[in-house]
């Protein structure tokens, strides 16, 4: 891996975010079976990789939407 990449857990996280999920229960349930974590931990992952300046540059569309989604939930509050 070169400096300034993503490690390839990173990397499938932000590949199941990009996915559609249908039915309650099923993102939950391709977390474990796929990438081996439990949601929370994912969670926790996932919102450090949004604040990742190599997250935006290798998926900008994915990172930007989760952060809009984000910032809303944030607002709601």
């Amino acid at each position: 891996m070169e400096p300034g990449e993503l490690a390839e857990r990173e990397r499938s996280i932000l590949a199941l975010e990009r996915r559609g999920f249908t039915g309650p229960g099923a993102k939950e349930r391709a977390i474990r079976e796929e990438l081996r974590l439990a949601p929370v931990r994912y969670y926790q992952l996932l919102n450090a990789l949004l604040d990742d300046p190599r997250a935006l540059a290798a998926d900008p569309v994915t990172v930007n939407r989760l952060r809009r989604v984000r910032q809303s939930r944030r607002t709601d509050r």
